[in-house]
């Protein structure tokens, strides 16, 4: 079973399935006949509702209903949706006003909804839909990230939600005032939207007194729970799964109004509903990521050590709080505020704003990119201000090997890394000698080339505990339940490979159950990286578990006082019989012993793990048209033990291309009256692969104390390094020109008009 286990790159299991068709996504599963669900929605940003008339509209053809939220308040659903607020400066917590399913007096942001249409087909919710007679009388809108403006929630003075701080302020503005240099910086962190391939969706059943609900999210417990709360049901009333998920990158890890309309519809109705969003309406209504402006100011001695850093950032909530929302630029952005380097002296503070707009949350790293963007793009602004090498000051500055565990100024304990091992890798991996030579062919081509580098660490997120239960079968196989949520990273595949090296299980006799919170008692869900620490940890605790219990049976059936398990395989020792795990369970079924047969432990890690790594990005611009072009990439990644390298590549590969993408060509814009202008692909810039170059990964672990696994989780690790990479690289190219200030998205247009600026004011000069 070797070629199975740790550190095998074993071709995903899922693959043949989903290649060949047999995926079986939330819109494929609905009961046949269930009907259709359609979101009517706002097409105002901001305003009074002064009329809603549905008469019309119920009595159409193929309608069964229609919700408002006068219907939901009658039904006595009256809960607002869930949210965690974060913790302000003074002790007190953030903003919280009541987010209703439905818009009820006012609406807030364009695609809020309004009503929610059943009908027999989709057709004819959409004409119902058209039917409805709503007055909305418009009110001033608020896009700013700054107290005041139009309010939107009397709950929210200035529409201020939140004002966080974190660290010793006294002590780093003492820290700044002594230094020798400081160097300040301020990044624009723009919004974005998630597009995964398959939007949200769900569909509702209710049976004889309980719900069933299917929805492509990254966990069940969570919906499980909150379905229970809003619908005034039982826990143990509502039953939540979830089938193959295509991409959910943070955004569909929360619930959103669609599931629990949806439940109360076929509740109301006892017949199944389904709802699946369009592309467009997606874009106008699932949660965006990033969104906010960072200052930092970065203080060194003399001899350009890292004495202080302060950052403050102003963040951009949308209309209402998300799930999380409050605590993805203040308390999760400060896990990895300091980054790598060895300062003591940091204070951070994040402020976030209501605004007339779709809200904002988790997207793939949650924070811990957003901190790293302005961390590396400043220590790269201060290497260029200072006089130095870019790469001498980051080593100079890196914690080092023998600091560890090492205690960040945020409180944060990391637990190992070698920094500057990393980095002089990814020099040599990335050929940073070589970079003259390619500059200077590049500018005898007529373009201009840069070099960026960043080196990231971020923090796996998420409960620190998860639960694994191994059941053998009577058609002779062997079934892993789990607690996390496969979005497509592949966890079929590495799950088998951990049961394979510590049972002997053959790989293509497991089946892996998740996404059913019938079946699976609790579980944290996916996202923070956290699945394969917490869940590898768990799948092994149980597996010896398993071990322990059969010992002595197998013993028993070898005739022998005890029996070692080596190599897959119970052995005798002395002998040269074996049993394996297999024929060890079908010989207990047949025994009658049945406790044998099933088997559940739960693993608590004892600290997080943070990988880190190291980027570097060589983009050229075209300097008449402003194309600016990745041309070569490079990775080296310190994850600690690998279960899968292919598979961690791949996540690698993913991430990479969503952090250049924002940097490159992604955008949200809203126009002064709050509507969406990038709501369709012809308008937002996605990344093609045809504008990327191959991405070259490299390992150099250094294994995790943090878990037993020595792992580290690598989801949302190349997020987290790419856009500062990209946009350093974009600042060495126009460095030389005197531009000082290259800030994101880098499309044609606007690296353009910055060339425009440079040669003006050569031409001036």
């Amino acid at each position: 079973m070797e070629k199975f286990g740790l550190n095998q790159s074993t071709r995903r299991h899922e693959d043949p399935r989903l290649l060949s068709g047999g995926g079986a996504y939330v819109d494929d599963t609905a009961p046949e006949g269930a009907l259709h669900g359609y979101m009517l929605r706002s097409t105002v940003a901001h305003g009074e509702i002064t009329s809603l008339n549905v008469a019309d509209a119920r009595g159409m053809e193929g309608v069964r209903l229609i919700l408002t939220a006068d219907d939901l308040d009658a039904a006595g659903i009256t809960e607002g949706m869930a949210t965690t607020p974060a913790r302000n400066r003074d002790g007190s917590k953030g903003a919280t006003p009541r987010r209703p399913l439905l818009a009820q007096e006012r609406v807030r942001f364009v695609g809020e909804g309004i009503a929610f249409i059943v009908a027999d087909a989709l057709a004819q919710a959409r004409d119902a839909a058209e039917a409805i007679e709503v007055e909305i009388d418009e009110l001033p809108v608020n896009l700013g990230l700054k107290p005041g403006g139009p309010q939107i929630h009397p709950e929210a003075p200035d529409n201020l939600a939140y004002d966080y701080g974190k660290g010793d302020e006294e002590a780093c503005d003492a820290a700044l005032a002594g230094a020798a240099r400081v160097v300040e910086m301020s990044v624009d962190d723009t919004r974005i939207i998630c597009a995964s391939l398959e939007p949200r969706g769900n569909w509702a059943e209710w049976d004889g007194g309980r719900l069933h609900v299917c929805v492509n999210g990254q966990g069940v417990w969570g919906p499980r729970d909150q379905l229970a709360r809003m619908l005034g049901l039982e826990r143990d009333a509502v039953r939540v799964t979830t089938p193959d998920v295509g991409g959910g990158f943070g955004m569909k890890g929360m619930t959103y109004p669609e599931m629990f309309l949806t439940a109360q519809a076929a509740r109301m109705l006892d017949t199944p509903v389904r709802w699946m969003a369009d592309r467009s309406e997606s874009m106008l209504s699932d949660n965006a990521g990033r969104d906010l402006i960072c200052r930092a100011r970065l203080g060194f001695d003399a001899d350009n050590r890292l004495v202080a850093y302060r950052m403050d950032n102003v963040c951009n909530l949308g209309a209402y709080n998300s799930g999380y929302a409050q605590n993805i630029q203040s308390e999760l952005f400060s896990k990895v505020m300091p980054g790598c380097y060895d300062v003591q002296a940091c204070y951070m503070t994040s402020k976030g704003f209501f605004t007339n707009t779709t809200q904002v949350d988790a997207y793939r790293g949650a924070g811990r990119p957003e901190a790293i963007y302005v961390l590396e793009r400043a220590m790269d602004y201060a290497a260029r201000e200072l006089g130095v090498d870019g790469f001498e000051l980051r080593l100079k500055n890196f914690i080092q090997p023998d600091a560890f565990p090492y205690k960040s100024a945020m409180g944060e304990t990391y637990d190992v890394g070698d920094f500057p091992r990393v980095l002089t890798r990814a020099m040599a991996e990335g050929d940073v000698a070589g970079f003259a030579a390619r500059r200077a062919e590049s500018e005898a081509a007529g373009r201009l080339r840069g070099l960026g580098v960043c080196y990231y660490i971020e923090s796996i997120l998420g409960a620190p505990d998860e639960t694994a239960e191994i059941e053998f079968t009577e058609n002779g196989r062997a079934m892993l339940y789990v607690g996390t949520q496969s979005n497509g990273q592949g966890h079929d595949t590495v799950y088998r490979q951990f049961l394979a090296t510590d049972l002997g299980i053959p790989p293509d006799m497991i089946d892996v159950v998740q996404g059913d919170s019938d079946r699976i008692a609790k579980g944290g869900g996916t996202g923070g990286s956290r699945s394969v620490t917490t869940q590898g940890s768990a799948n092994k605790a149980t597996a010896a578990k398993v071990l322990e219990k059969f010992a002595p049976f197998v013993a028993g059936m070898l005739e022998v006082d005890v029996v070692e398990f080596d190599e897959g395989v119970f052995r005798a020792p002395g002998s040269n019989r074996v049993v394996t795990m297999l024929e060890a369970a079908e010989a207990a079924r047949a025994a009658g012993e049945t406790e044998l047969l099933r088997t559940q432990e739960t693993a608590t890690l004892p600290g997080r793990s943070y990988p880190n790594g190291c980027h570097l990005c060589e983009i050229e611009i075209d300097r008449d048209t402003g194309n600016l072009e990745v041309v070569r990439y490079t990775v080296v990644d310190d994850f600690g033990n690998l279960m899968n390298p292919m598979l961690a590549e791949g996540q690698v590969h993913g991430g990479v291309v969503q952090g250049i993408g924002q940097a490159v060509s992604e955008r949200v814009v809203y126009d002064e009256d709050g509507q969406l202008l990038t709501a369709s692909f012809m308008d937002y810039g996605m990344p093609r692969a045809q504008g990327l170059p191959m991405i070259a990964f490299h390992s150099e672990p250094v294994p995790s104390t943090a878990n037993v696994l020595g792992m580290k989780g690598c989801g949302e690790a190349g997020t987290v390094g790419a856009m500062a990479a990209v946009g350093n690289a974009a600042l060495d190219a126009l460095w030389p020109l005197g531009l000082r200030q290259v800030d994101m998205p880098l499309t044609p247009s606007r690296v353009w008009a910055m060339l425009q600026t440079a040669e003006g004011a050569i031409a001036a000069e």
